[in-house]
C-alpha cells in the first residue's frame, strides 16, 4: 500500500474561512496596537535585588510573563462589552494545550474563534526564539480533519528587556516592554518556512523563521496534505508510521 491508494477523509473550511482569518488576525493587531498607543505595553517585575534581573538569562521566563500579559490584555478588552474589536470570550488554555489562548470575536451575524500559540522573542538576543516549536504532527493534522475550519494563530511578539532603579524602594525594577508584534495562520504560512522535526512524539511543526515568514493561500486539504509529505519526507519516518497515525487518528476511511 503506497499514500496514494488510501481514502482520505478530506476537510472542507467554509466558504469565507479566508476572509475570517484575516479579520481575526486584523483585531488582534489592532488590539495590539491600541495598548501599545495607551503606554500599557510593559511589564514591570518588582524583586529584591539590588543588581536588578540577570539580563542574560530573561529569556527563559520570558514566554510564561508575555502570554500572561497577552491574556490580560485580551480579557481586558472583553470586559468592555461595547468594545470596538468585537472580542467577546477570551479563554486560557492548559499549560500542555495545543494552543495558549482562544478567542472568539463578533463578525456579522456569527462567531469566530481563533487558537491563539503565543510565541515571544528577545529582540536583543541573536536569534532567539527563531525557530520554535509551534504544535505536534498528530495533533494538529488530527485538529484540521476534525474541525476544517480549525483556525490556529500563532502570536508573535517580541520584547526587550532593561533595568531601572525603583525609587521608593531603591532596589531595581526589570522592565519588560514589547516592541513588536505580529500574527500568521499556520495554514497559510508557506511551504519554505514550514519545517517538520522528528523528535519528540510524532514530531513537531515549527517555523524556519519567525521574524521573517510568507503567506501561501491553501485549503485546509491541502494543508494536511502538506503536513503529511513534510513528515514523510523525514529521514526518521516511513509509510508504516505514517498508516499507524492515520488509522489511529481517523484520517483515512480504510
Amino acid at each position: 500500500m503506497r499514500y496514494e491508494d488510501l481514502v482520505f477523509k478530506i476537510p472542507q473550511e467554509t466558504p469565507t474561512y479566508r476572509e475570517d482569518s484575516e479579520f481575526v488576525i486584523q483585531q488582534i493587531i489592532s488590539i495590539l496596537d491600541s495598548r501599545k498607543a495607551a503606554n500599557d505595553d510593559k511589564i514591570i517585575i518588582n524583586t529584591n535585588l539590588r543588581m536588578g534581573l540577570p539580563l542574560e538569562n530573561i529569556n527563559k521566563i520570558a514566554g510564561p510573563m508575555i502570554e500572561a500579559w497577552a491574556y490580560e490584555v485580551f480579557t481586558g478588552i472583553r470586559d468592555n462589552i461595547n468594545n470596538p474589536f468585537h472580542l467577546v470570550n477570551v479563554e486560557a488554555q492548559e499549560r500542555l494545550g495545543m494552543s495558549d489562548i482562544i478567542l472568539q470575536f463578533k463578525k456579522g451575524h456569527s462567531v469566530v474563534t481563533g487558537n491563539i500559540d503565543v510565541k515571544a522573542t528577545a529582540n536583543d538576543i541573536p536569534n532567539s526564539g527563531k525557530g520554535p516549536n509551534i504544535t505536534s504532527f498528530a495533533r494538529i493534522r488530527t485538529a484540521y480533519v476534525r474541525d476544517p475550519d480549525f483556525m490556529f494563530i500563532i502570536l508573535s511578539i517580541k520584547h526587550r528587556v532593561y533595568s531601572e532603579r525603583n525609587q521608593q524602594t531603591g532596589l531595581v525594577d526589570g522592565i519588560m516592554e514589547i516592541v513588536d508584534y505580529n500574527a500568521y495562520d499556520l495554514k497559510f504560512i508557506s511551504d519554505a518556512d514550514i519545517n517538520y522535526n522528528p523528535a519528540l512524539g510524532t514530531g513537531q511543526i515549527q517555523i524556519k523563521d519567525i521574524h521573517y515568514v510568507t503567506y501561501q493561500y491553501r485549503t485546509t486539504w491541502e494543508m494536511c496534505q502538506l503536513l503529511d509529505q513534510k513528515y514523510l519526507h523525514s529521514s526518521r519516518r516511513n509509510f508504516e508510521d505514517f498508516y499507524r497515525e492515520a488509522s489511529k487518528n481517523q484520517w483515512i476511511k480504510n
